[in-house]
């Protein structure tokens, strides 16, 4: 969908977790699986003499300096960014859909002559494992009872992401992952700098779109369509909620009749079969008075061609945290919020 390119005057080299520092010179094009195509290519690109080196035994508090590398002035507990518009960024499920986000930041927050933000993207091999093995355990489980489960593992990876970024010089993190999100709440305990929620994004662009009902009477109707993992973590449904939208899931007939077929029917590649179904997934849930309907998954995101009229009835999550990303890097109070 973008074809831009990302400058990076920074980069690291880690042993854990992998991550990469932007502001320019890496290039690179996404491919979704809507597309034939489905590579991500990167230009190579030379880092920095500064090697971070973390083990999984260690804690990501106690980071190895190669001293033999790195400059005089750089110290062990120095971040690697100190800009105060700093993002960090947590990889999910998905490494496309992760860089496709932070070219988003790239190019949305340049469109208007701004420098672009500064970044850094950690994404780890092991917690994609780890959170494409939780899909499946979520089928017919509520929150809470996944959160019984054992996945403390996934939780202690996410929380040692954040420790690292903070570490860094991340400003605001944010988690371009729907599934990541189910730990949100947890993750985000204790952090020192604003953890930018996709629920929270999405309920406050509705919330300032102004929508009147399209039926006398009702309240202002919002779909969400998405796979049973993140319908049943219900935190897209909880955020609406509390800005007093009323949220419309697809009943069960629509999920085992158009959800799952098009998941399926994407797996086997019959791209235009998932987008028919996808389209009359859409349709149902509009017939029912929704203004707008959440395409909350990475499978349905990029899935209908950009010029698709139902497009503009749809919403994407990873879209309006990139938004609601920029909006605070480029906020008239974030120097004041920092010198206080």
């Amino acid at each position: 969908m973008f074809g831009g390119k990302m400058n990076l005057n920074h980069a690291t080299t880690l042993k854990y977790p992998s991550q990469f520092i932007g502001r320019s010179t890496l290039n690179y094009r996404t491919k979704n699986r809507s597309v034939k195509s489905n590579s991500v290519t990167f230009v190579a690109v030379k880092p920095l003499s500064v090697i971070l080196q973390t083990n999984e035994s260690e804690n990501l508090h106690s980071n190895n300096v190669s001293s033999s590398s790195a400059p005089a002035n750089y110290r062990k507990d120095s971040p690697l960014l100190s800009q105060m518009n700093t993002v960090g960024i947590i990889g999910g499920v998905s490494a496309t859909s992760t860089l496709d986000f932070a070219e988003k930041l790239v190019e949305w927050s340049s469109q208007e002559g701004e420098e672009n933000l500064p970044f850094i993207i950690c994404s780890d091999p092991e917690l994609r494992k780890q959170l494409s093995s939780c899909g499946g355990s979520f089928h017919v489980n509520t929150r809470n009872a996944c959160l019984d489960l054992d996945f403390a593992p996934v939780l202690q990876n996410l929380r040692s992401k954040t420790a690292f970024l903070e570490q860094s010089g991340a400003r605001c993190i944010v988690m371009p992952c729907h599934v990541s999100h189910i730990w949100h709440s947890e993750v985000s305990e204790g952090c020192s700098v604003p953890f930018l929620h996709m629920g929270d994004c999405v309920a406050e662009e509705l919330k300032e779109a102004n929508l009147k009902p399209l039926e006398a009477g009702s309240n202002v109707r919002i779909g969400v369509l998405a796979t049973d993992t993140t319908l049943t973590a219900r935190y897209y449904q909880e955020k609406l909620q509390n800005e007093g939208f009323e949220v419309v899931l697809p009943d069960k007939a629509a999920m085992e009749h158009t959800v799952v077929p098009a998941i399926e029917a994407l797996n086997r590649k019959d791209i235009e079969g998932a987008r028919n179904l996808l389209r009359v997934a859409i349709q149902v849930l509009l017939v029912r008075a929704v203004n707008v309907v959440v395409l909350a998954s990475d499978e349905m995101r990029c899935l209908l061609p950009p010029d698709d009229p139902l497009l503009k009835k749809c919403i994407h999550p990873v879209d309006a945290l990139a938004r609601s990303t920029i909006k605070w890097a480029q906020s008239d109070n974030l120097r004041k919020t920092f010198e206080t």
